[in-house]
């Protein structure tokens, strides 16, 4: 019946504990059906983890504050992680390796929305909408070049996704005006997809295709699909 108060006692537990605890992630839901049982999951890398951050002062303090605003005794579950999931995480995934790198395009229908938004600053026209924009983009890539897709991190918050990659691509057909060089050539970037109802409404791409350009001898010239 106290939730401001705890609250205000959780604010406190992270500032006194900065530098300190090893908690990654805190939420606190509320039952609908009883609006005075709260829920407050705590997420650590790793056991041993969460073993140093309960052994720390500022935790101890802050479970003996807890149970005094509390009706009664908190029930405290200690969870393994068994399943992990980011279902919108899957769906960005699918698109960089099954379709960009595996070729599968049939995937486009499967992940993006008909009325799919796309957002790409390099073209000259930078919001396309429809996803059939999307597949005639992937097969010109796949046309141009043998390419791959790294990820080296990804973020998910709410109904967005963010990919952060390292793209390698040997150059075997014609592709802004450069003719094949075989050669093998690099660049980074990110994507941004927003996703709903297991769809990706909306992307943004970020890169520079004009300095892969320049890497193969062209001009540099913006991308035109």
């Amino acid at each position: 019946m106290r939730f401001d108060e705890m609250n205000a006692l959780i604010d406190r537990w992270a500032e006194q504990s900065s530098g300190k605890r090893t908690a990654t992630h805190t939420m606190i839901g509320q039952d609908r059906e009883a609006r005075n049982h709260y829920v407050d999951m705590v997420e650590f890398a790793s056991y041993e983890d969460a073993m140093r951050n309960s052994r720390l002062p500022e935790t101890d303090r802050m479970f003996q504050e807890m149970v005094a605003l509390c009706e009664g005794m908190p029930k405290f579950m200690n969870l393994d992680v068994v399943r992990d999931e980011h279902l919108n995480k899957e769906l960005a995934n699918r698109v960089f390796t099954e379709a960009a790198m595996g070729g599968d395009m049939s995937v486009i229908d499967a992940c993006f929305a008909t009325n799919y938004i796309d957002h790409d600053a390099s073209k000259e026209e930078p919001t396309v909408i429809g996803r059939d924009n999307m597949r005639s983009d992937m097969e010109a890539w796949r046309a141009a070049f043998d390419m791959t897709f790294e990820p080296t991190a990804q973020v998910a918050e709410g109904d967005m996704v963010t990919t952060v990659w390292n793209w390698r691509g040997t150059h075997k057909g014609p592709f802004m005006g450069v003719a094949p060089t075989g050669k093998t050539y690099e660049m980074s970037g990110t994507t941004t997809f927003r996703c709903e109802n297991g769809e990706i409404i909306e992307g943004w791409w970020h890169y520079n295709p004009g300095a892969l350009q320049r890497q193969m001898g062209g001009a540099g010239t913006p991308y035109a699909s």
